[in-house]
């Protein structure tokens, strides 16, 4: 009954923003699991042919770098239109890619707003729904598609900094993801999120270069790891998590639900 309950074999996956950070992690652990094909995209051509080179060399599978800016809605249909050609079905989105901008109040500009939002929000949805042919020919009730959205404990609690259209853009991914949820269920496509907190990444300097600090406003002491953002995805991914629709985990060390009333830096 429950034998490969957490197996990807064979599964065809794409991962934006695939060659760093949160999506490498999820990208390798896709690929760990047994996933035929994992196609990663980036805006840089190098990094992202890097990283397929790299995780095909290490996994059986086959990490497929596709360098695509996809900031655009021309850039989702680009990609879309890549994955189209190259495969008939695709069986999980993970919508990962993704800006943040830190700036005062009195200061923050309007550049700083929509690169963020346009991003983090208009982009996913207009990839999910650029995608949905090849998420529809893979699902069916037996074995769903899946669409996981990256968003952020910050779409959830407010983080101290001055991040205003970042914490916006997540909150609104959290919701986008149940009303997504809501239409594609009934399409055998299972759509949830995951909330990360402190992961080592470009995006969050100080988890990746000042981690035993951030680790002492965590309850967990200590920031996440590879294995903590790939097990969720996985979870997610896999038969394991078909019955979880709509969701927005969070996976943080226990910043947002069992903070004490700490201050916590996400």
């Amino acid at each position: 009954m429950f034998k490969d309950l957490f197996s990807l074999k064979g599964r065809i996956a794409l991962v934006t923003g695939g060659s760093r950070g949160i999506g490498k992690m999820i990208a390798a652990g896709f690929l760990a699991q047994g996933a035929a094909k994992v196609y990663i995209t980036a805006r840089k051509a190098g990094p992202c042919e890097a990283t397929a080179q790299e995780l095909t060399a290490e996994y059986d599978g086959q990490c497929i770098a596709l360098p695509i800016d996809i900031s655009t809605v021309a850039g989702c249909d680009k990609l879309a239109a890549e994955i189209v050609r190259l495969e008939p079905k695709l069986d999980i989105l993970v919508n990962n890619a993704g800006a943040a901008w830190g700036a005062e109040f009195d200061e923050f500009p309007e550049s700083g707003w929509d690169k963020v939002m346009d991003l983090n929000v208009k982009s996913m949805f207009f990839l999910t729904k650029a995608l949905a042919k090849p998420l529809r020919a893979a699902a069916s009730t037996e074995k769903p598609a899946k669409v996981i959205n990256i968003a952020s404990i910050d779409g959830i609690f407010i983080n101290p900094m001055e991040t205003y259209s970042y914490g916006a853009s997540k909150a609104a991914v959290i919701h986008l993801t149940r009303r997504l949820a809501t239409k594609l269920i009934k399409e055998n496509i299972v759509v949830t999120a995951i909330a990360p907190g402190a992961f080592a990444s470009d995006m969050n300097k100080a988890a990746r270069d000042h981690a035993d600090e951030v680790a002492k406003r965590i309850p967990s002491r200590r920031i996440g790891s590879e294995e903590d953002m790939a097990g969720l995805a996985i979870f997610l991914a896999s038969r394991a998590g078909d019955y979880v629709v709509g969701n927005a985990i969070a996976i943080d060390g226990g910043v947002v639900y069992a903070s004490a009333g700490l201050e916590i830096a996400g």
